[in-house]
């Protein structure tokens, strides 16, 4: 396991969610892939964005994060997704993932109502803080505008650090915007404060500027050259490494991404279980799975030890 000076992964996963066929998540098959993306260097950010988390009821990840600690996983390469729109659903949630010994959580912003203000959405972490209680709560606030179309301003984040220095500890952006994630670590980082890219093709700038790594959706197919890198990041051909990422996301970036991911777990596992997600996802069509296959041999991308 490669880590990062604050003794936590430097590259984590939002972890893909198999579907049980009751509709909710497949808890074996889930650890399966948690083990095999610890064995690569990755820790596991379950009950993300590309874990299809909002798909799902709070019961239901709570039960799955004790079933993964149950078969084995370790709760300090965990950063379980915790946030929600009810202050309680993400309080309850928050203390699961504390009382599970998990080296944080990943919070994102409530994302209902939009064009809040920061002091709303000051007032929503506070809320949840001082309902959590606890203070091996570690929150990494969850920037993505494209999603929630809400922006945590970088005022913000410097009110909540100074308010709660000891439990608002990072944050993992994916606006896209680099000049965003250059002015957080510049404001913040010299405090400790852990930033995280939300995309490994950010990884290289992120660690020169004094980001931490990334959190990254193709950590679930890629992790062993994206840990490989967070880990050797001034070797001489970082670049040149950095390059070859690229090309594996703009790969599977050509299609929907989740479902395009499973598709490839699918195809390299030869379990063809994994290839569904919920609606209003859909799955790849068989022509999209068929190109797809067929684009990932063209760059001799292969998934080991799947």
């Amino acid at each position: 396991m490669n880590y990062s000076k604050y003794h936590i992964p430097a590259v984590f996963s939002p972890v893909l969610t198999p579907i049980h066929t009751d509709g909710g998540p497949d808890a074996s098959r889930l650890l399966k892939q948690c083990q095999w993306l610890d064995q690569n260097g990755v820790g596991q950010a379950i009950f993300g964005t590309n874990s299809e988390a909002n798909s799902f009821s709070a019961v239901q990840k709570m039960r799955t994060l004790e079933k993964l600690i149950t078969g084995g996983l370790k709760p300090q390469h965990m950063m379980p997704g915790t946030g929600a729109c009810s202050i309680d659903e993400t309080v309850t949630m928050s203390k699961a993932a504390v009382d599970a010994g998990c080296s944080g959580v990943l919070m994102l912003s409530p994302f209902y109502y939009k064009d809040v203000s920061d002091d709303g959405l000051y007032g929503f972490y506070a809320k949840v803080i001082e309902k959590v209680a606890d203070s091996r709560l570690k929150i990494y606030v969850y920037n993505i505008p494209p999603v929630t179309k809400i922006s945590l301003s970088v005022s913000l984040l410097q009110r909540l650090v100074k308010d709660f220095p000891d439990t608002v500890v990072g944050i993992k952006d994916s606006s896209g915007d680099w000049s965003y994630t250059e002015s957080v670590i510049k404001a913040l980082s010299v405090g400790g404060f852990q930033v995280y890219a939300g995309s490994e093709t950010f990884l290289m700038r992120t660690l020169r500027a004094g980001g931490v790594g990334c959190i990254s959706a193709t950590a679930n197919v890629n992790p062993k050259a994206i840990s490989d890198l967070a880990a050797d990041w001034q070797a001489a051909n970082a670049d040149e490494r950095q390059a070859q990422l690229d090309v594996v996301r703009s790969t599977f970036a050509k299609y929907p991404m989740i479902p395009a991911m499973k598709s490839a777990v699918a195809h390299f596992s030869k379990d063809a279980h994994w290839a569904h997600v919920l609606p209003p996802l859909v799955d790849l069509k068989p022509e999209q799975q068929t190109a797809l296959i067929a684009d990932l041999e063209k760059i001799h991308f292969t998934m080991l030890g799947l």
